[in-house]
């Protein structure tokens, strides 16, 4: 009998095979984004979406369904904090995770194992990338939203990634890898013109940003490994 049948499908996803490494390094992300809220207690809804999006991207870096769950919630609090902020570039991305995730859903029980593109296709894949990431830095300086150059990341490569993991090709995380650290600075640079008078958005609201891209960063490359291995097939190995 499965771990599915035995505990019952939520059961077996929240907390089936974890190891240890993978119950500190959640456990300390979580603890992140409360810290951040307690130095910078004005926008709780950051701190929502940091919580939520921390487990969302550790349970999707396991191949676990129920990470659509927690980034239907962690995309619509992230939305209205990328709108606070006038990052119009996040702004639009966001509503695109929240419409993503139930479609990521329905892709997901309908694909057990990850995939990998061919050397090939993979250079022609990431050259599209940053010939994109180029025509959407253009676009986004048209509407004056702030820092179009790291924007354009949120929009564009942001938006390839997405695709590439809601049809779970391995590839994804690699892009991850370069919109996390984008997004680090990218909000670090908000907070300081906030602390420098700039207040468009909340300071909370930027510093919950900046620990969440950080755990997205780890998750990020961390999770490359994992799905190169084939852990993450078959719901990170809870039903085979």
């Amino acid at each position: 009998m499965s771990n599915a049948s035995s505990h019952g499908w939520l059961y077996t996803q929240l907390f089936s095979k974890w190891k240890r490494f993978e119950v500190i390094y959640v456990s300390i992300l979580i603890l992140l984004q409360v810290g951040v809220y307690l130095v910078a207690p004005d926008s709780w809804i950051g701190m929502m979406s940091g919580v939520f999006g921390t487990l969302a991207l550790v349970y999707g870096m396991k191949g676990r369904k129920i990470t659509f769950i927690f980034g239907f919630i962690q995309c619509v609090a992230m939305t209205y904090v990328a709108w606070q902020s006038h990052t119009w570039g996040t702004f639009v991305m966001d509503i695109f995770y929240v419409i993503s995730q139930p479609i990521g859903w329905f892709m997901w029980g309908h694909d057990d194992a990850t995939k990998r593109f061919s050397p090939k296709v993979r250079r022609w894949v990431f050259a599209g990338v940053v010939a994109a990431y180029f025509i959407g830095w253009y676009f986004i300086s048209m509407f004056h939203g702030q820092l179009p150059y790291f924007d354009s990341f949120n929009l564009v490569v942001s938006f390839i990634a997405q695709l590439l993991y809601i049809l779970k090709y391995q590839e994804n995380w690699s892009l991850w890898i370069w919109v996390n650290t984008a997004n680090i600075i990218y909000w670090i640079i908000l907070a300081v013109r906030f602390q420098m008078g700039v207040h468009i958005g909340t300071f909370g609201g930027d510093l919950s940003q900046i620990a969440l891209q950080a755990a997205l960063l780890f998750n990020s490359v961390y999770a490359t490994k994992v799905w190169a291995s084939g852990e993450a097939d078959n719901e990170g190995g809870t039903e085979k």
